[in-house]
């Protein structure tokens, strides 16, 4: 098998890879997964991704630096943390992948768009690339351009993505690496909120998992508590996958992707009407920042997936991260035929 489980860890292909105690990264979400999230997760035995989402440079470079700050196991100097980027966002802002190259984080993460253009630059500077994918056509094109690892994200998921479900999408992929590309890691992502769910993606043939939702419910991510609130009393019902909020933020998203996020009062409003929300893009867009920021969940949606209704409470990473694991330990030595 490619995994076995003992007391200390869960060890696969991916934690004897990249040098983890356990098979789980969290999300590089943007705005919410900065750098004291990424150092918390990696500190634990994860790998903690910051979320270098739109390519804001400054940010990016702070929370960089705030990873650096927190972590305790810096082995010269080297970065306990990954970074990843909306690939076509990367393409409209020059430099910034080279400076995070320069600083030589434990992996770069590629979503939405296609990864070729930085593929060999990444490769050049010895850091894995993770390239996140949301069709079984996009996975072949990941392996096409070098990725050492691919996330087969499931509609389930918070956030950015399309229509495949996790539980077809991963074992079709694994099945298609097992025998085309064999030495290139598989992660599941997208619903995956417990114990239950990462030993379920290992079931189904993934090397690990990649966790958003769950991550972003925890005291380190840069989350509005009244959305952390909204968010733990929420079920999976209700959540909606929408382009209500990258319109309402005038943000070029590509047509194909949709952001899952909570339901609410503007979504019901202008889910149905996209033109009529471009019409009024401008004043929407002013109102929804306004909401972001004031943590005003009626306008501004927080941006979770359907394990929301999995998740009953705001935790420390760690934490979060030693349940996870302790849960799948024991599933996977046996608990499954007991519960």
């Amino acid at each position: 098998g490619n995994f076995h489980s003992t007391k200390i860890m869960l060890a696969t292909r991916l934690t004897q890879k990249l040098g983890l105690a356990h098979p789980i990264v969290s999300a590089p979400m943007a705005l919410a997964g900065g750098g004291k999230l990424a150092a918390a997760v990696s500190e634990a035995g994860g790998l903690g991704m910051i979320g270098g989402g739109y390519c804001d440079k400054a940010w990016v470079a702070e929370q960089l630096d705030i990873a650096e700050a927190e972590q305790r196991h810096n082995e010269q100097g080297a970065l306990n943390v990954g970074c990843g980027f909306i690939t076509w966002a990367l393409a409209k802002t020059p430099g910034l992948l080279a400076d995070v190259l320069e600083r030589q984080p434990r992996a770069v993460m590629l979503s939405f768009g296609d990864p070729a253009p930085f593929a060999q630059q990444i490769a050049d500077a010895g850091v894995p690339l993770i390239c996140q994918v949301q069709t079984f056509e996009n996975a072949k094109r990941a392996v096409e351009v070098g990725a050492n690892v691919v996330v087969a994200q499931g509609a389930e998921a918070g956030g950015h993505g399309e229509g495949r479900a996790t539980m077809t999408l991963v074992p079709e992929v694994a099945d298609w690496l097992a025998s085309h590309a064999p030495e290139t890691l598989l992660l599941a992502a997208g619903g995956i909120g417990d114990g239950r769910g990462v030993a379920a993606a290992l079931m189904l043939g993934a090397d690990g998992v990649l966790i958003g939702s769950r991550f972003w419910a925890t005291t380190e991510a840069l989350v509005h508590p009244k959305m952390l609130e909204d968010a733990t009393k929420a079920t999976g019902d209700d959540t909606i996958r929408t382009s209500v909020a990258d319109v309402a933020r005038k943000l070029d998203w590509p047509e194909r992707y949709t952001c899952r996020v909570l339901k609410n009062q503007f979504m019901d409003k202008w889910h149905s009407d996209i033109p009529g929300l471009v019409a009024n893009a401008d004043g929407e867009a002013a109102k929804w920042t306004a909401a972001w920021a004031d943590g005003d969940t009626t306008i501004a949606s927080p941006v979770v997936g359907e394990a929301a209704g999995l998740i009953k409470d705001v935790q420390p990473a760690g934490q979060v991260l030693r349940t996870l694991v302790e849960e799948t330990e024991h599933l996977l030595s046996g608990g499954w035929m007991a519960s």
